[in-house]
Formats: C-alpha cells, sequence, structure tokens
C-alpha cells in the first residue's frame, strides 16, 4: 500500500539488471588515433553517479573528470572523449554540455533513454546507447553505469572486467542485504543517520546519503576518513539531533584509518550516539563498491516503509523543476 510504484521489485531485481546492463554496449566503441588524453563525464544527481563510480573503481593513465554543472572544463578539447549521461535524456545541465561538446567538436557518447540527447545523438551520428526507460535515475544506476564501462572496454582504455562482473552479479543475488537493511532501518527511525566511510569508499557512503534524501524523505550527512577527523567530528560537541553513525568498512582500507574508524566511533559513542559498522566485502573493488551501495538502497528502502513514505516519487524536485522552467 506504501509502495505504489514497486521499488521492492526494482531492488530485488539489481542482479538482473546489472546482466542486462552489461550487455546493452556490446559493440558500442570509440577511436582516437593516440588514444584520449582525459575522459570527461557530464552527469546530474543519478545519472552523476556512474562517473563517480567509475572513478573511484578504475584505476587508469587516463584521468578522469566530473562536470555537475552546465560547462565543460578548460582542458576539455580535441583530445578529451566526453560522456554525456541523463537518464531522462531531458536534464537542462547534461544537455548544455553536449552542446558545447558539439560546437568544439568533441568526441562524444551519449547514455539515456530517450528524450532531448537521444535526438541530438542521433542527428550528430554519435555513439549512442539507450538505456530502459520508466525507472528513477537513481534506480537505474546499473543501466548507466555497465555500458560506460563497456566501452571503455571495447575502446581498448582498459583491460576486460568481465571477471569481476560477475562476481558482481553473484554477490548481489543473495537475500542478505535485504536482511542486513532491513535490520538496521528499525535503528534508524527517527535518527539522523551519519554515513562514514574511507576516501575510497566515499562514493558507497554518499549513494547511502541520497538515498535516505531520496527514498526515505529525510536528512543524511555522508562523509570520508581521515578528512572528517579534522572538522566534522568537532561538531559532536554539541548536538543538535538524534543521530546515528553508520561506518562502511573495508578489509583493504589503509591501516591508519582503521585506527581512525575504530578511536572515531569510541569517541561519538560517548557522546551517546548509537553505532553500527558494516563490513563490505567482495573480491574485486567493483563486487564491494555494488555490495555496499545494495545494502544502502534497501536500508533506505525499509527507512521509507517505516515512515509511511512511497520510496519512488520525489515531488519536491519535481516541484522545483517546473519552478525554474
Amino acid at each position: 500500500m506504501i509502495d505504489k510504484e514497486n521499488m521492492l521489485e526494482v531492488l530485488e531485481g539489481f542482479a538482473d539488471q546489472v546482466v542486462k546492463a552489461n550487455a546493452l554496449a556490446s559493440d558500442a566503441k570509440v577511436e582516437k588515433e593516440g588514444g584520449f588524453a582525459n575522459v570527461v563525464i557530464c552527469g546530474m544527481g543519478g545519472s552523476g553517479l556512474p562517473g563517480e563510480i567509475l572513478q573511484a573503481y578504475l584505476k587508469t593513465k587516463v584521468p578522469i573528470f566530473l562536470v555537475k554543472g552546465y560547462e565543460l572544463p578548460p582542458y576539455a578539447d580535441k583530445g578529451s572523449l566526453v560522456f554525456c549521461i541523463s537518464y531522462s535524456g531531458n536534464t537542462e545541465e547534461t544537455i548544455a554540455c553536449y552542446r558545447e561538446a558539439e560546437k568544439k567538436k568533441l568526441t562524444t557518447v551519449v547514455i539515456c533513454s530517450g528524450g532531448k540527447l537521444e535526438e541530438l545523438a542521433r542527428a550528430n551520428k554519435d555513439v549512442f546507447v539507450k538505456v530502459p526507460s520508466g525507472l528513477q535515475p537513481r534506480m537505474a544506476l546499473a543501466y548507466q553505469f555497465f555500458p560506460l564501462l563497456t566501452i571503455m572496454q571495447n575502446s581498448g582504455m582498459i583491460t576486460s572486467k568481465k571477471r569481476e562482473v560477475d562476481e558482481t552479479v553473484k554477490a548481489l543475488s543473495s537475500d542478505a542485504y535485504k536482511k542486513m537493511g532491513k535490520q538496521l532501518a528499525q535503528k534508524l527511525v527517527d535518527k539522523v543517520p551519519l554515513v562514514y566511510a574511507s576516501d575510497r569508499m566515499g562514493i558507497v557512503a554518499y549513494k547511502w546519503k541520497i538515498d535516505f534524501n531520496e527514498n526515505a524523505k529525510t536528512h543524511a550527512f555522508a562523509n570520508v576518513f581521515p578528512e572528517l577527523n579534522h572538522n566534522e567530528m568537532n561538531a559532536f560537541e554539541y548536538l543538535t539531533a538524534k543521530y546515528y553513525l553508520i561506518i562502511l568498512r573495508d578489509e583493504d582500507d589503509h591501516p591508519k584509518v582503521k585506527k581512525r574508524m575504530q578511536v572515531t566511533k569510541q569517541l561519538i559513542q560517548k557522546k551517546g550516539i548509537d553505532a553500527t559498522e558494516i563490513l563490505i566485502k567482495g573480491s574485486s573493488m567493483l563486487t564491494k563498491i555494488f555490495s555496499g551501495i545494495h545494502i544502502g538502497d534497501w536500508t533506505s528502502y525499509f527507512l521509507a516503509i517505516k515512515y509511511g513514505i512511497d520510496p519512488t516519487p520525489v515531488p519536491m524536485v519535481e516541484e522545483f523543476k517546473k519552478l525554474i522552467k
């Protein structure tokens, strides 16, 4: 009765979404004599997440830059490969970046479900990947990320990631994440979640934050070690809300970061704040990122149900879009 648009089905089918998404761009590739000097990924909101995940996941000699706005950076030139990602195909910031890339005659790849961007990409004969429509952008993460990864593989920019993708699908097929999310959501009712992780897993913490914002329609905050030890932790001296600390751990985190997590948790618990630590497991960084994200998906979903809130629609965002037209 609460989940009117059936986000439950979307979450339960996430592993299958990865499989389908991985096949979407099987024949798509780009070529440039001498290769590309850098990769620029343009996207907003849920459509900006694929670039952030790629940046966290891949360690390449070719730098990856993210654009969350209306303009390409000044270093975007003929040596750049530009990805424009917009689930709807109508995101105005991403369209503006596309038009700038078009004007500069840059190599551009478009990933969307339709809209103005599809129209422009087809007219200019750009490499274009059409993804299935009908989802909220944040819930279509696999459809937007894996074509990006596949194109980079097909274009010889990175080695094959087939083994890691297969491992990720297997991990996401487990019911464990759903159970973890349901249990954690019980503890978060009427609390403000604080999601902390190492810098290398910061994108996972950030995805948790936006899922709490968009699914449960509640405030949440994310930060990373060691940076938060130099500023945010001071805020626990004067508490203005009921907080709940969630620390996302990775067994491959730097030893000093692990120590910081342990000590930070102790200090915060002394302030009367409850905490949960979650060890994100996986044989590859790709598996860890998507497993960590999926635990957050389920946690925010069950928290929304606890609050009696339909997790799918984002009415305030839709109202805002109408008002700025």
